[in-house]
């Protein structure tokens, strides 16, 4: 065998293996990739030592390498260099083995395992790599295993064949992606990381510039104005799986980093994105064998709202409101008819099974609509035994209480529960319910895959004092019939955006954008941007405005997302190799990092670090 490439210091050679520092044998195969194709071969497998057992002298050794698992043998009496070196062996350690492979005794098949058909008693084993004790097990049941230690040890956490089988889902989606758009005549184009801060709906992470003191670059939100300013120069077809970053509270389903798959095209109408869009997650979820039939069908928001509480619906259950607004309009119900009379909504929610409900529980979802901001829930429980029941049956007249039961289809068994105020306020409450109630019923359908576009968003959020601002972003066009309503009523003004939804989930979003400079500066002026405001963060768009705009779109998909609902992953965590905890922190390399004293003055920043705690901590 070859003599080492580097010789081991001599201070640490006496705990150095000899093995360690000998070239290995690459392998010829993987491990779990055998067949019965490969009976009386001799090959070479390398990988980490699964488990291993000893049983009366014989000792049995599983190889694991990101294909899977394949049984190794040592006998004193059949291999018994081989043997010695078994019997030293523990989890995780690192060897290459070569032998044939031979048929496992009919009595010891392990039916459950790719390979468990096959097995090897090698004649040489090399040990590349000694393992210590491990912080925690490497399988797939880490349920028990703080996430906070998972990802201090990331590394390990990534022999799980589970990560392994998320991360390569990850790499198949991203190459069905660009063969699909490369197919379209897209090109992918990079854009910068370090940019000018615009506002983008949440919070900029800021790197100060050494080389201008009292400069910052700010780390995009999003490709977005660059993305434009691309099809002003002529690209027409631009995508890339774009690195954005937002400082902003964080979730199971958020990170401070995230990619998104960024797309934009020139001389299209919205029909021509969301069809490139529909083959485009075709192709990917045909990676994760998921069925796709197109068209994709097509909700508007205010329907997606008005019967679902929600701007993206999970249709795996149904679930649909009922509008009771006209039936309280001449109500001496006040709690109702005062809504009414406010501009507001009364909307109803039928749930099946649901009379049987305690007190206690009851009790429970008055206190949970108190916290997702109502005054309360009402409710009419319909008992088979007993009848309609509820506090309220008292302020209904019986004309009132007949029409609650016709319109909403009530039977003995349901529930009816009712939210009262603004059409949003009244809608998203009663759709945070929905959500509630479904998982309470178990009536959402893991094995169903429902994928449709929202469309027709309004233009603009309004407050209370009619201050406006993005529903999406500022760069959104609005539609060709509501240009009018931006001078008279831009409250009304629907716009050409669109969501992706699946199962329940914003799978990613875009729209039209605007390509004329005046209605874009018009926009500006509505959110109440001053002259300098525009030209100190928008100047440069505008500028570039003036020299022919094509008519363009486009969109982002919210790729570890997708990668995590298509793995059947609880946290897109599961689908980035190395992420951030929801404190937005890296246990595994202790980022973010207190700067010292040289890096600020380099920096040209004059803060003070605080002083350390007895513990050591900083505050």
């Amino acid at each position: 065998m070859p003599s080492a490439i580097v010789s081991a210091p001599p201070a640490f050679a006496t705990n150095i293996s000899q093995d360690t520092t000998r070239v290995f044998t690459p392998r010829t195969h993987w491990c779990g990739t055998l067949t019965q194709a490969q009976l009386g071969q001799s090959l070479t497998l390398n990988g980490w030592v699964q488990v291993r057992r000893d049983l009366g002298g014989i000792v049995f050794i599983e190889i694991r390498d990101r294909t899977g698992l394949v049984q190794l043998v040592s006998d004193p009496q059949k291999n018994p260099s081989v043997h010695e070196k078994f019997s030293t062996l523990r989890s995780e350690d690192v060897i290459t083995v070569t032998g044939v492979v031979s048929a496992r005794p009919a009595e010891t098949v392990n039916a459950n395992l790719g390979t468990g058909t096959l097995e090897m008693y090698p004649d040489a084993c090399q040990i590349l790599s000694r393992s210590a004790v491990l912080p925690f097990g490497i399988d797939d049941d880490t349920d028990n295993v703080d996430e906070q230690l998972r990802l201090t040890y990331r590394y390990l956490d990534l022999r799980r064949p589970k990560l392994f089988k998320t991360l390569e889902l990850r790499h198949r989606l991203a190459q069905a992606m660009r063969r699909h758009l490369n197919d379209n005549g897209f090109l992918e184009i990079e854009t910068p990381v370090l940019v000018k801060a615009t506002p983008e709906g949440a919070r900029d992470y800021l790197v100060p510039s050494r080389v201008h003191p009292g400069h910052v670059y700010a780390l995009p939100q999003s490709p977005q104005i660059f993305k434009q300013l691309l099809m002003l120069g002529g690209m027409e077809r631009y995508y890339q799986l774009a690195r954005c970053f937002r400082d902003e509270d964080l979730r199971s389903d958020r990170q401070p980093e995230f990619t998104q798959i960024d797309i934009e095209m020139s001389f299209i109408n919205q029909d021509d994105v969301l069809a490139l869009v529909e083959g485009l997650v075709q192709a990917m979820f045909l990676e994760a064998t998921v069925s796709v039939s197109l068209p994709l069908k097509r909700m508007s928001w205010h329907d997606a709202m008005n019967n679902y509480g929600s701007d993206k619906p999970d249709m795996r259950y149904d679930l649909k409101f009922t509008d009771l607004t006209d039936l309280f309009a001449a109500s001496e119900f006040q709690a109702f008819r005062g809504a009414v009379d406010a501009g507001g909504v009364v909307k109803a929610l039928k749930v099946t099974g649901a009379a049987s409900y305690s007190r206690k529980e009851l009790d429970d979802l008055q206190h949970t609509a108190k916290q997702f901001g109502a005054k309360g829930l009402g409710y009419i429980l319909y008992s088979p035994e007993e009848g309609a029941k509820s506090p309220i049956l008292k302020f209904l007249s019986e004309a009132e209480q007949a029409a609650i039961v016709t319109e909403t289809g009530a039977q003995p068994g349901d529930a009816v529960f009712f939210m009262a105020d603004k059409l949003v306020k009244a809608c998203t409450v009663l759709g945070r319910f929905r959500e509630l109630f479904a998982k309470k019923h178990n009536l959402i359908d893991a094995n169903r895959h429902e994928l449709f576009w929202v469309v027709d968003f309004p233009m603009f959020d309004v407050d209370d004092d009619g201050t406006l601002s993005p529903n999406h972003h500022p760069f959104t066009s609005p539609r060709a019939q509501d240009v009018e309503l931006l001078d008279t009523d831009p409250g009304k003004a629907l716009a050409l955006g669109y969501d992706l939804i699946y199962n329940g989930n914003e799978l990613g979003g875009g729209s039209i954008r605007i390509h004329d400079k005046a209605l874009q500066q018009h926009i500006f002026e509505l959110l109440k941007l001053s002259p300098d405001d525009i030209d100190n963060k928008f100047g440069f768009l505008l500028r570039a405005f003036q020299y022919g705009v094509p008519p363009h779109g486009g969109l982002a998909l919210g790729f570890d997302r997708m990668v995590a609902l298509l793995s059947g992953a609880e946290s897109i965590r599961d689908g980035i190799a190395f992420p951030k905890t929801n404190a937005a922190i890296c246990p595994l390399t202790d980022a973010p990092a207190v700067p010292t004293d040289l890096q600020l003055a380099e920096l040209h920043m004059g803060w003070k670090l605080p002083a350390p705690a007895k513990d050591g901590s900083v505050t």
